[in-house]
């Protein structure tokens, strides 16, 4: 699944066209304080776009920025634009602002012969300091910095007193088909803020490796994180985490839509975490 959410950020069009099409002509320039016809392109600026900006001001996102096992911000990617990797449908927009990771890599802006369009190029957030970081820099972007800085406060408070239940036992984030998220990632960070070690740390794996069936009963950590799409067998792929060799394994499961991107939803992710711990230890499964 996260392999499949790498491949979201880009462009494609599913929805109306009403919005570009009535665009106006737009002389290059700087942004506008306040942009009006804002495209996205990366399922991860999505989601800080739909948090940030005026519903009005939002032109297009991406094809699974409403797929809410993708994106935390499903519900308010509803009814709106969502966009194909197409020069075309920028044209059609002019958009006033651009935001990618990066913006400037978009396939359909090389493609233009004058792509002057303004450009908000973010960096992927690998940590909760880099998430308020991109937080920051949207929010002023599209013409609203004070309710960034009132979602970073909002989700300071929602982490304070989330203390360290994991008190320095091994998990492992384990995906489909045996893979593992590793260290210098989201989610490593995630485990640390939480007190879990990660077991690709342990075991000095890459940011994502492989670990068989065997490898991880052998590991032995002390809980399994998954993904809660693969809470139920749909595939040979989620088969494998369902096993009677990992049955003993206390099992922390969160949405994908919360981990796969470094957005506002870290924080609902972080105390998921750590209340599932919570309850492990007194006694729940």
């Amino acid at each position: 699944m996260r392999a499949r959410a790498a491949l979201a950020a880009t462009l494609v069009l599913v929805g109306t066209g009403a919005l570009w099409a009535a665009a106006p002509a737009r002389a290059p320039g700087a942004p506008p304080a306040t942009p009006a016809r804002i495209v996205s392109t990366n399922l991860c600026t999505d989601q800080l776009i739909l948090a940030l900006a005026d519903r009005g001001q939002i032109a297009g996102l991406t094809i699974n920025a409403a797929d809410p096992q993708m994106s935390a911000e499903a519900e308010r990617a509803r009814g709106l634009p969502r966009l194909s990797h197409s020069a075309e449908q920028i044209l059609a927009i002019d958009p006033d602002l651009i935001v990618g990771m990066p913006a400037s890599g978009s396939g359909a802006l090389a493609a233009l012969p004058d792509p002057h369009y303004p450009l908000l190029d973010l960096d992927p957030a690998n940590s909760l300091d880099q998430i308020y970081a991109s937080i920051h820099q949207t929010a002023a972007a599209v013409g609203h910095p004070r309710r960034g800085a009132a979602l970073i406060a909002r989700m300071r408070q929602q982490l304070a007193g989330l203390g360290k239940p994991g008190r320095g036992r091994i998990a492992a984030y384990y995906q489909r088909r045996g893979y593992m998220t590793g260290t210098g990632t989201l989610i490593d960070e995630m485990m640390g803020r939480v007190g879990l070690v990660n077991l690709a740390r342990t075991l000095g794996k890459p940011p994502l490796a492989q670990l068989s069936l065997e490898e991880m009963v052998a590991a032995k950590p002390d809980f399994l994180i998954v993904e809660s799409a693969t809470n139920t067998v749909t595939d040979q792929g989620s088969e494998m985490l369902h096993h009677p060799a990992l049955a003993d394994i206390p099992r922390i499961s969160v949405p994908e839509a919360w981990t796969v991107c470094g957005s506002p939803a870290y924080a609902d992710a972080a105390r998921s975490i750590a209340r599932q711990i919570e309850r492990i230890d007194g006694g729940g499964r």
